[in-house]
């Protein structure tokens, strides 16, 4: 299992942008908004459900009292343990356990082997998950990319297919309605050997969104819902823009997308009661040199950094971006933005940390920049282990063993000890003579080239037939009951 120490890490000391008595402000008005201002909303469930607790109702406005806000919230589980395609726990989001994983849904890729940007297919979301399923790092995978060839009613569902056969790691899913999340739900039944076995052992989490300002979308909630009448673990994460769907000071943002959350909270657990869900904010930030979403800007790194902050403090899982540039390359730009990123989100102590691999405003994908930032989070994770202080690593003995003007190279205990220290494989250490002689590559370069390896030597264990049956039937019978353009609402 891949997690962050949370001792260890904490004598390096975890950065803080929020003081408590902030914390506390924010927390207050969001209140004050779910209370007094209210979420638009119209989905007949979740006004029956708001209704019953004694929620106020006017023309598709709800106001939620604090005081049930209050109570709820400390029903959502402090911790939820997720498991792989074998049933093998792979994540506990909780405390401060660091998780990352890839993004989803890119219409774009970096061809690995021609190294130019293409439309994306449904080979590169076999691609992606096969490549985050070999690297050490990565604990969760999502789509990568979106499928440009098929039918954009078809394209959630075969993506999910194609990482639920491409990868053992857990999945974190995007989808358009309840239509294909229950038909994912039911491959995960079948890979799991069926609903209270999935339940026990949840194997993917639902990625939902609110829609900033203050709105509930009728397909966000059967979502929320459903995933809480399933036992599904849900995303619910507001992404409020800051200066165009949400104030442009980042203390009015938080406050915003707190009460979004809170509603999709208040909903989610009127439902079923500890049903699991994770908290989330994407703060990010207007341009307004360009009227471009920057992902990476200092902006939205204070936001994520205080956000987190604000999970910790309401003791609920997080989620959060790193490993990912405004950048349309893998150059300078890109390192710098990828490590603070995902360097912060060990630090703070985020629990599910998505889109690793995302170039260009989250429009690109880049396979290279996925091995790159694997072995960034695995040099971080050597550091905020720590140092071990005992006998065996003071060597005093093997100090006096040597004795003055020996050497250690061949001692016992280096032999014993040399291979627990990390030793890169993209980031350069060889001499210029091994550099020249394999043709002076760059990082990206040498990522490229392990991705290209990785993608021809690693395979996902395969899935009994009668499993892959199964999938093809729920797929095959998905799609030949699909609605006709007229049918659709």
């Amino acid at each position: 299992m891949n997690a962050d120490s949370t001792d260890n890490a904490s004598r390096i000391g975890r950065p803080r942008v929020l003081a408590d008595e902030d914390i506390r402000k924010i927390h207050a008005v969001a209140l004050g908004l779910v209370e007094s201002v209210g979420m638009h909303i119209r989905h007949p469930r979740a006004l029956d459900l708001l209704g019953r607790a004694g929620c106020a109702q006017h023309d598709g406005v709800v106001k939620i009292p604090a005081r049930l806000v209050e109570e709820l919230r400390k029903q959502v589980p402090s911790s939820i343990p997720v498991y792989d395609r074998d049933g093998q726990l792979a994540m506990t989001l909780g405390g401060y356990n660091s998780y990352f994983g890839s993004g989803s849904d890119l219409m774009s890729t970096w061809d690995l082997e021609t190294k130019e940007l293409r439309p994306s297919s449904l080979e590169d979301t076999r691609r992606a998950a096969r490549l985050v399923d070999a690297l050490p790092n990565l604990s969760f995978v999502m789509s990568s990319a979106w499928p440009n060839e098929l039918d954009a009613s078809f394209a959630f569902l075969q993506n999910f297919r194609a990482m639920v056969q491409n990868t053992r790691k857990p999945l974190v899913v995007t989808c358009a309605g309840t239509r294909d999340l229950t038909a994912m739900w039911h491959i995960a039944c079948a890979v799991r050997g069926g609903a209270e076995a999935l339940a026990a052992k949840p194997y993917f989490i639902s990625y939902t969104e609110s829609v900033s300002p203050l709105a509930h979308m009728d397909e966000s909630l059967d979502k929320l819902l459903f995933c809480a009448d399933v036992g599904v673990p849900s995303l619910y994460t507001p992404a409020p823009l800051a200066g165009a769907t949400a104030p442009v000071t980042l203390p009015g943002l938080l406050a915003q997308g707190l009460a979004e959350y809170y509603q999709g909270m208040v909903v989610h657990q009127l439902a079923c009661p500890g049903a699991p869900l994770i908290y989330g904010i994407g703060p990010l930030m207007l341009d307004f040199a360009t009227m471009q979403s920057s992902y990476c800007g200092i902006e939205v790194a204070i936001g994520h950094t205080a956000s987190i902050e604000l999970a910790h403090w309401l003791d609920v899982p997080n989620w959060a971006y790193a490993g990912m540039t405004d950048a349309h390359c893998v150059d300078a730009q890109a390192g710098l933005e990828m490590a603070q990123a995902i360097l912060l989100s060990m630090l703070c102590g985020s629990h599910l940390t998505h889109d690793v691999g995302y170039q260009g405003f989250g429009l690109e994908a880049s396979l290279e920049q996925i091995v790159i930032a694997d072995e960034f989070i695995g040099m971080n994770r050597r550091l905020l282990a720590g140092v071990t202080v005992d006998e065996e690593t003071l060597a005093a003995d093997v100090i006096a063993e040597v004795g003055p003007r020996g050497q250690f190279i061949g001692h016992r205990h280096t032999r014993r000890h040399y291979r627990s220290r990390f030793q890169p494989e993209v980031m350069g250490r060889s001499s210029r003579d091994t550099w020249d002689a394999e043709g002076r590559p760059d990082i990206r370069e040498r990522a490229r080239r392990k991705a290209i390896e990785l993608l021809a030597s690693h395979q996902a264990p395969a899935l009994p037939q009668d499993v892959v049956e199964s999938i093809d039937s729920i797929v095959k019978t998905f799609e030949e009951t699909a609605p006709t353009q007229e049918e659709l609402p």
